[in-house]
Order: C-alpha cells, then structure tokens, then sequence
C-alpha cells in the first residue's frame, strides 16, 4: 500500500544544505501498520509529509496502492491517504466550529450528503451531536484529537499517516487514543504509518518498525525482536537502553479496552 525507495528530503543549499532525509526505503502492506520510531530531529515526520505530498521537493520514488505519485498529486491522491498531526488545536482552525472543519474537505472533494457524513465521522470516533457546534478552544485535548481524526476518516482513505498522535496528550487520553486508532484500524481496513519517539506507544500499534537516526533508516526490526533485545544496530540499542523498564504489556495496560495480543511484548531494557 506504501513504498518509499531511495526517498530524500534537503532544506538549504550549498554550505547551508541540510539532508533531513536520506535514501529511505521500505514497504507497507495494505491494512499493515507500521512505524517510524528515533529521537527527535531524526527525519522522521518530514518523511511523513513527504508521502502525504507536503513537501514536493521530496527526492526518489514513492508508491500509494500500487500507484507513483508525483510532485502534483491530484483528487484522487488526496482522498487516498490522509494525515493526523501532531498537536490537535495547532491543527484545527481556531475560528472554525467542529462542523465547518469537518464539512470543508466534503466539500472540496464534493462527496456530498455532508450532514450524515459528520454525523457518522463523530459517532466514530467517540463524539456527539453537542460537539458538533463548539469550536476548538471549547474541547479538551483528546476531543481536538478526535476532531482530527474524524477530520481524517471523512474522505474515507485507505492510508492514515500518523505524526505522534499521543504525544500532546496526558496518558490516560493516550490510552483512549490509541484504542480508537485499533478499533478504527479494524473497522476500516486501514493502512497505517505511525511516527514516535515512544516505544510503548509504537510497540502497541504497530507490528514492524523501522529505526530512524539522522535522517536514515538504520534498522528495521519487529515489535517481537524488540521484546527479546534481538536487535543489531548500536542506535536501536541505544534507543532500548534509554527506554529501559518499558514494557509492552504495561502499554497495553494503559488500554484496558484492548485484548491483549499473544506474546506481547516483555521487558524491553
């Protein structure tokens, strides 16, 4: 559903030249989800923004369900993959109520049926009808998150690119959060590329995971290999150490609602 081959990003030229991204390739089947995981200037989102197609300087080939996109992306490319940010109330318009941030992408897409569409996009996500009138500042964070979210699903996308979702989040919505991203994922069929810095939160959601450090992949590896250590590259070894007393079952434990999964992930140190 994603390929990315030799994918590079530069801001700057000459002395001032600054590689973001370098050579990144790797492959994500459809309704996998997978994830992007390093410290925190490593390259990571801007990778996101540029399979998203934010950033048409973006070098390489890149591949949405089969398909190379290009600089230009059309209608079609948009509605395929959509994106979740970082901080829920940068991302919604200040001055815009739950509604009108929802209604705008239906109506640039021109689906139509608008007001069955927010209604069924805030069911899904948790929300109801007293929302649908508030703006941003009169929602908590995880209610803006899910505002993005629904914002996200209303296209209908096949693709969900996810650029720290939780991190603005205290750990408690966290937990909500990414039960709603399991369940959605479920429901929907839904390919997912998630960025993190946290290791619990990727272990979670994603089964394979690839290990970013100054703008290249280092490493890609299983949520399963983390668990025993059994991983080969000095940085993924790093990130290991300083996530040391991380759990996996402890991060499934901060979702309750979630089965577990067989051999979760123990004792990453």
């Amino acid at each position: 559903m994603i390929a990315l081959q030799k994918v590079g990003v530069s801001f700057g030229t000459g002395a001032t030249r600054i590689d973001a991204v370098r050579d990144v390739s790797f492959v994500v089947d459809a309704g996998e989800s997978f994830g992007l995981v390093g410290e925190s200037g490593s390259g990571k989102s801007t990778v996101l923004r540029a399979i998203a197609g934010l950033i048409a300087h973006a070098r390489g080939d890149i591949a949405l369900a089969g398909k190379p996109v290009g600089r230009r992306r059309s209608k079609a490319d948009r509605k395929l993959v959509q994106m979740v940010f970082q901080d829920p109330y940068g991302s919604l318009h200040p001055e815009h109520t739950v509604d009108q941030i929802l209604v705008d992408p239906i109506a640039i897409h021109r689906l139509g049926d608008a007001g069955r569409r927010v209604a069924r996009a805030l069911a899904e996500v948790g929300l109801g009808p007293e929302h649908r009138f508030r703006y941003p500042h009169q929602l908590s964070g995880g209610q803006r998150q899910r505002v993005a979210i629904a914002r996200a699903l209303i296209l209908e996308p096949r693709i969900l690119l996810l650029d720290e979702p939780t991190s603005a989040l205290d750990v408690s919505v966290q937990a909500e959060i990414l039960n709603l991203l399991t369940r959605l994922r479920r429901e929907h069929g839904l390919t997912m590329l998630m960025v993190s810095h946290d290791l619990a939160v990727i272990a979670h959601l994603c089964e394979r995971i690839a290990v970013m450090s100054h703008g290249a992949i280092v490493e890609q590896t299983t949520a399963e290999r983390l668990a025993t250590s059994t991983v080969d590259h000095p940085y993924t070894q790093e990130l290991l150490r300083s996530n040391k007393g991380f759990r996996r079952e402890e991060g499934e434990g901060l979702c309750p609602s979630t089965p577990a999964k067989a051999d979760p992930l123990q004792s990453i140190t």
